[in-house]
């Protein structure tokens, strides 16, 4: 029996409608035993390096585009001897919950309206000391300094918007686009008065379209942001942005609706790969089944792209061609009593 390499698994995971587990993988297949499938999993290597290899071709790039930074938190409830698992907030669960948690970044092309994902990284602080705001700057520098991905605008989710990482933005020479919690301390006087929340700042009807400039809390004394205030029926946004020229409350709108795109990788790559699927206990086995699954969502975007069909319909045209085979020769054939 020969080595299952890396494409086989991976194709395994593209195939397979609902039944990860690598006994699943293992029972039909005529090359590879389960203990084989196990070992080359424990012993490979897959990094976030692999899945820019595999897309950069893929990736159409602007000097305009987007990054997008978000996390998403794979559940395991009853995961309590995987090293990666550990309690953490999950925002779709809107609760602690066990899990492991990945930062993911995805390119964006606003002029397409096209989205890759580019890169990620295993929150593990416990294995590498490491904090998610640390992996969006070693993800960052990554892009800037080594990949030299042409991009102008970092756009995240209201967590991440500490200074350390909005002041290493601009210490890039990057905009960022960054919604502040209704608590978030701001002025708006100049100095002229205490600091307050920023849902409680009074917004005159001039104010409304070009925004208004303000000094967050903590923030060097002369560094000024400008804050959108965008509401809508279900509630009300405040959003932040360095480009000061910025005067269109629609324009920022418009942008931060992008964040949206990392949300669907999300929620398709569990749905569709599956990357919480992963029933294994070793590190390694989980960090290179993360790695495939994510590999497989960048196959599944490539060919949706170029049959310009969802990502859903791609995966699930495996099956609407098994029950057309099957209607025509069953393998089970039904009966009438």
């Amino acid at each position: 029996m020969s080595k299952p390499p890396r494409v086989d698994y991976c194709q395994y995971l593209l195939s397979t409608p609902i039944n990860y587990k690598l006994t699943h993988f293992a029972d039909p297949s005529e090359s590879f035993s389960h203990d084989q499938i196990n070992r080359y999993l424990a012993k490979d290597r897959l990094t976030p390096k692999q899945v820019w290899e595999h897309v950069a071709r893929d990736v159409i790039q602007t000097d305009d585009g987007y990054i997008l930074f978000d996390d998403t938190t794979v559940e395991k409830p009853a995961a309590s001897e995987i090293p990666l698992a550990r309690p953490q907030y999950s925002g779709n669960a809107r609760k602690v919950v066990n899990g492991i948690g990945i930062v993911t970044c995805v390119y964006v092309n606003p002029d397409l309206d096209r989205s890759w994902l580019i890169d990620y990284r295993i929150y593990d602080k416990q294995g590498d000391g490491k904090t998610k705001l640390d992996h969006v700057e070693d993800m960052l520098s990554v892009l800037v300094r080594v990949r030299k991905v042409a991009f102008s605008t970092v756009l995240m989710d209201s967590w991440y918007a500490a200074k350390r990482l909005l002041v290493f933005i601009e210490s890039l020479g990057k905009t960022y686009y960054c919604p502040m919690k209704s608590n978030r301390w701001v002025d708006d006087s100049g100095g002229k008065k205490p600091y307050q929340r920023i849902d409680a700042l009074a917004w005159t009807p001039s104010e409304q379209m070009p925004g208004k400039i303000v000094k967050l809390h903590k923030f060097p004394k002369h560094h000024k942001v400008k804050v959108f205030r965008v509401a809508s029926q279900r509630r009300t946004n405040y959003v932040v942005t360095n480009d000061l020229s910025q005067s269109d409350v629609s324009a920022t709108q418009q942008a931060s609706r992008s964040r949206w795109k990392i949300e669907q990788l999300h929620r398709e790559s569990k749905q569709l790969t599956g990357l919480g699927k992963c029933q294994c206990r070793l590190s390694r086995i989980v960090r290179n089944h993360i790695s495939s699954a994510f590999l497989v969502w960048v196959h599944l975007m490539r060919k949706a792209n170029q049959t310009r069909q969802t990502v859903y319909q791609v995966k699930h045209g495996l099956l609407s061609e098994y029950l057309c085979q099957q209607l025509k020769s069953p393998a089970l054939k039904f009966k009438a009593a």
